[in-house]
């Protein structure tokens, strides 16, 4: 097996976390696996990115531009940052919900939501959408929206490993005071199916963003 991951949000959302997850997921397996984490940038707010890549073939911690299999991806915007890093026939799995930046609030650039879904639904070929609002809705909470994702990707067949692996990580990683809630996410994202939408590979320049 041999698999590029990027992941990415902002600060506060858990991708650390995530990826932390995902690396344990793997290495459960016996899989040698190497990860980078974006550094000082995980204020709240901030914009934040973690590679991991499992196989032997993985010389260096980070993921080329144009190689990753797969971006999960917790906030729209930060799908958008990261899509670069997609190979043309990777997939994507990213949060229906923005965390709209300040400047966009404040008379900056507006976050237009609308056309940044579109634009990658245009421009990914393997694209799920998770609906954020619902799975808050059902699990009363945000906090684990970073695993509802990795469900997600599980179930979309897009990592190459198993609910069954990342539960597992989750008892060993998640303090116990948590885990069943981190369970309850990954079980949501099992029971939940997410659309997948299919575009051609080309990739021009994406709608204005806030940098």
């Amino acid at each position: 097996m041999s698999e590029n991951i990027v992941l990415c949000g902002v600060g506060g959302q858990g991708t650390v976390l995530a990826s932390k997850l995902i690396a344990s997921a793997a290495m459960g397996r016996g899989l040698p696996v190497k990860t980078a984490e974006t550094i000082g940038m995980a204020q709240r707010g901030g914009s934040v990115f973690s590679h991991v890549r499992i196989g032997a073939d993985a010389a260096s911690p980070f993921v080329a531009r144009g190689t990753a299999d797969l971006v999960v991806a917790f906030e729209p915007a930060e799908a958008l940052r990261q899509l670069p890093y997609l190979r043309a026939d990777g997939a994507m799995v990213v949060s229906s919900r923005p965390v709209v930046p300040v400047t966009a609030t404040i008379g900056g650039p507006a976050y237009d939501l609308e056309a940044i879904m579109s634009y990658l639904a245009a421009h990914v070929r393997r694209l799920t959408v998770v609906d954020a609002d619902a799975a808050v809705a059902d699990l009363g909470t945000a906090r684990v929206m970073n695993v509802v994702l990795l469900g997600a990707a599980v179930s979309a067949g897009a990592t190459g490993l198993t609910e069954g692996d990342l539960r597992a990580a989750v008892g060993e990683r998640v303090p116990e005071r948590f885990r069943e809630l981190n369970e309850r996410a990954l079980g949501w994202a099992a029971a939940h199916g997410a659309g997948e939408t299919t575009a051609g590979p080309a990739r021009g320049a994406g709608p204005a963003r806030d940098d």
